[in-house]
């Protein structure tokens, strides 16, 4: 056979995926495994969501739908943007996605032309540099302040007369960190100043603790200049239902649904309807569950204390990301062969020296992993 796609073959697969899948080897060959090194909610998609999807089912939403998603859960999209982002939205800025990362790797190939280049900020989310090297682009990383996790202005070093995109994760994934107004405002003035596009994906927004979730593209001159990318999978419990969304300019959503028409089509139809419940019905689903994780947030970051392991700012999403001494490699394979709890490598996220630890699990499954963490360090 021929050689396959040098493309592709250059790109790593997901290190979140393999040591999840690493772990449930292990647990099939009997070993106790706990599992905290993937970014899944760890409860049920409430009643009132699956309960439309069930509804829209039974009177046939079994065929094909627009390819930028069904009118009802656009118009839900442009309503929540409004009330909750603080900045305007009509129909034709909107598309429905197979999830956020379908919305991520849309946007990539919208706006990136071969050889443009995209920042990321550090630590980031392990598919942001496959979807801009599959799009053509080349990445960029750039740290955050190590100390903050916010932004500064050592940021304007990586512009080049190549750059055309900036990546914004806030609430972070790996770090929970949440971006301050004027992290925000200084990527805002950059992408003014320089003429680039700002990819703000927004996935935690809901999953916030004791901070101000802000949106780049509330920022004045942001909103015809932003991609906001979002989802139902981490706020509604959603992750296997595979749905999310982009906000944008309509030159860029429509160029994500040339991708969009010529790949997916367009999402699952009537998985589509169970997004329109969760938009439209009472939130208060979503506030039970932020409540829940931030019980067990304290729990994880005072026995971290304890144990004297440092961590990021862990101020939104479902994670602690911690400090060690050593290779994160070696120290997260450690944990998993001898304390059998799984976490993810900071390597993986583009930071070495740290481990990110998913508190999306119960206190029970917690308390347990604390302790065995603690009989290995």
């Amino acid at each position: 056979m021929r050689p396959l796609s040098a493309k592709l073959a250059a790109i790593a697969p997901s290190a979140t995926i393999e040591i999840t899948e690493k772990a449930r080897r292990m647990q099939a060959s009997g070993i106790d495994v706990i599992s905290l090194s993937i970014g899944e909610p760890d409860f049920a998609t409430p009643a009132h969501i699956t309960d439309a999807c069930v509804d829209a089912l039974n009177r046939g939403e079994t065929h094909y739908a627009p390819g930028k998603g069904i009118p009802g859960l656009i118009s839900a999209i442009a309503a929540k943007i409004e009330a909750d982002n603080g900045f305007g939205c009509t129909a034709d800025q909107v598309i429905v996605t197979c999830g956020a990362k379908d919305a991520i790797y849309e946007a990539c190939e919208a706006v990136l032309s071969p050889q443009d280049e995209a920042i990321i900020l550090d630590p980031s989310w392990v598919s942001y540099e496959p979807c801009i090297q599959i799009a053509g682009g080349i990445p960029v990383h750039h740290p955050l302040n190590p100390k903050t996790f916010q932004v500064d202005d050592t940021l304007l070093e990586k512009i080049t007369s190549k750059t055309r995109m900036i990546i914004v994760n806030s609430p972070s994934n790996p770090s929970g960190s949440v971006l301050s107004r004027d992290s925000l405002r200084l990527v805002s003035d950059i992408c003014k100043d320089h003429d680039l596009i700002a990819l703000s994906d927004e996935i935690y927004e809901k999953l916030v603790y004791g901070q101000i979730h802000f949106s780049l593209g509330m920022f004045p001159g942001m909103a015809e200049r932003t991609i906001t990318v979002n989802g139902f999978s981490k706020a509604y419990a959603m992750t296997g239902w595979r749905l999310g969304y982009a906000v944008a300019p309509p030159e860029i959503i429509g160029y994500m649904n040339r991708v969009q028409q010529h790949t997916i089509s367009h999402p699952t139809t009537f998985a589509m309807y169970g997004g329109i419940a969760a938009l439209t019905g009472s939130q208060q689903c979503v506030e039970d569950m932020r409540s829940e994780f931030e019980k067990r947030r304290e729990f994880v970051l005072n026995r971290l204390m304890d144990l004297g392991l440092g961590y990021a700012p862990a101020d939104g999403a479902f994670y602690a990301y911690i400090k060690v001494d050593g290779n994160d490699v070696l120290i997260a394979d450690k944990w998993l062969e001898d304390a059998h709890v799984a976490v993810t490598p900071g390597t993986a996220f583009n930071t070495p020296g740290w481990l990110r630890l998913s508190y999306a699990a119960s206190m029970e499954t917690l308390t347990e992993a604390m302790r065995r963490i603690e009989q290995v360090i």
